[in-house]
């Protein structure tokens, strides 16, 4: 009796230990979210867009499509007209036209060594202008426009030298995100946050927040109850992913802006439609020079 209990146990045990080798060796689809680090989360990011030998074959980009402005505060308006995105390694810009003679265009460029961007009258740019001239760091690191731009930093994560950190999964228009902090090398005052698909890791929204609290100073206490806090907050939001060429890439691109401040509120929306690519034709380097147009 003894002797058959001992076999059943070492055959107990040695089924065991044959199930643990055969979980710890089975594949997982994909880390855990409390596992996940900023190097799996880029590498999962980077195979979305396509292969290695896919990415490096491409050196220019130039995109077209068509523009939709709506701004919401202070007063209502909207507009429609064309749009394009253009970039090169580090060189990246973009144009939208409309048919009004008060908001004609918005056209911002970094040519490698600085941001420009264009007037809508002598003097003054759009509210979007203004911020991404101001927050030159968005389209000095590549972030605009995510992976529709050559510029996209986490193509080249070595070259930039930013600093990562995994924020784990975010709840945001009813799905679950990964969220990745974006902190340039040289620093900035704005959070920058980047969100990807859960199951699919592909950039689907950029987040970037400055908050100044309100000014309390040697004032009287009835000026000071008038003073808030002042928001910047620029999203962008990618979709409709479809592959062009060898890569896949969103079709649709929209920029929210909302600025709050002592001054009075601002909201705006910019949704470009975009319809034809094209890779590895030649651009000419003042193209990038938005003075210069």
């Amino acid at each position: 009796m003894n002797s058959q209990l001992s076999g059943r146990r070492v055959a107990l045990t040695a089924a065991l230990a044959a199930l643990s080798v055969a979980v710890a060796t089975f594949p997982s689809a994909a880390a855990p979210a409390d596992k996940m680090t900023p190097d799996a989360l880029v590498a999962r990011h980077l195979e979305s867009i396509g292969t290695a030998q896919a990415r490096a074959s491409v050196s220019t980009r130039i995109i077209l499509g068509t523009s939709q402005v709506s701004i919401l505060l202070p007063v209502k308006g909207q507009n429609r007209g064309r749009a394009v995105l253009f970039s090169e390694g580090e060189k990246s810009a973009f144009g939208m036209t409309f048919k009004n003679p008060e908001y004609p265009r918005d056209n911002v460029g970094y040519d490698g060594s600085r941001v420009t961007a264009s007037q809508v009258t002598p003097g003054v740019r759009s509210p979007l202008g203004d911020f991404l001239y101001r927050r030159d760091f968005i389209f000095k690191e590549g972030l605009a426009g995510g992976t529709l731009s050559a510029s996209w930093p986490l193509l080249n994560l070595s070259a930039r030298g930013a600093k990562l950190e995994y924020a784990g999964t975010k709840k945001s228009d009813g799905r679950e995100l990964h969220e990745l902090r974006y902190t340039p090398r040289k620093g900035t005052d704005m959070s920058v946050s980047l969100f990807f698909e859960t199951d699919t890791f592909r950039h689907v929204r950029s987040e970037y927040t400055k908050v100044v609290p309100a000014r309390i100073g040697n004032r009287s206490y009835a000026d000071n109850v008038q003073e808030r806090e002042s928001r910047y907050k620029l999203v962008e939001r990618f979709s409709d992913f479809r592959q062009e060429g060898a890569l896949t890439l969103p079709h649709i691109y929209k920029m929210e802006l909302v600025i709050d401040t002592q001054d009075g509120t601002f909201q705006g929306e910019w949704l470009l439609t975009l319809d034809t690519f094209t890779f590895n034709e030649k651009i000419a380097p003042d193209s990038f020079n938005i003075t210069a147009d």
